[in-house]
């Protein structure tokens, strides 16, 4: 038996020091709507019946991972792959609403950025 949910509501969360601001950053990067806004909680979608969402959680013991990976640092435990048409115009694009690229890119086809909890995220094309 699979686990199955009637909404068909599958999600990744993310933690951060300020759910709110990380909700809205990647609200300004992916054009997606805020939805289920409460204290601490965010959850972000393309629409209310989309199946899919990223939401966002305080913590308030959040410990910004750090990448590539440094022994005795807080690492990532998981990061996003977003697909773009063009990358140079994403790039710009996640750059201008606030996002860091990282200094280590370890593919041409791919770039590493770094959202504002410090969280990666990797923009690439086929």
């Amino acid at each position: 038996m699979a686990l199955r949910s009637t909404k068909t509501w599958i999600g990744v969360v993310l933690d951060a020091p300020d759910a709110r601001e990380l909700a809205r950053f990647y609200q300004r990067l992916l054009g997606w709507t805020i939805f289920n806004e409460s204290e601490g909680w965010f959850d972000l979608a393309p629409a209310a019946d989309s199946g899919y969402n990223l939401a966002f959680a305080t913590e308030k013991n959040f410990a910004r991972p750090v990448w590539p990976t440094v022994a005795d640092k807080p690492q990532m435990a998981m990061h996003l792959d977003i697909e773009v048409d063009d990358l140079v115009l994403a790039v710009a694009h996640a750059l201008a609403v606030g996002a860091e690229q990282a200094t280590y890119q370890p593919q041409d086809n791919v770039r590493v950025m770094i959202d504002p909890a410090g969280h990666p995220f990797c923009l690439y094309t086929e």
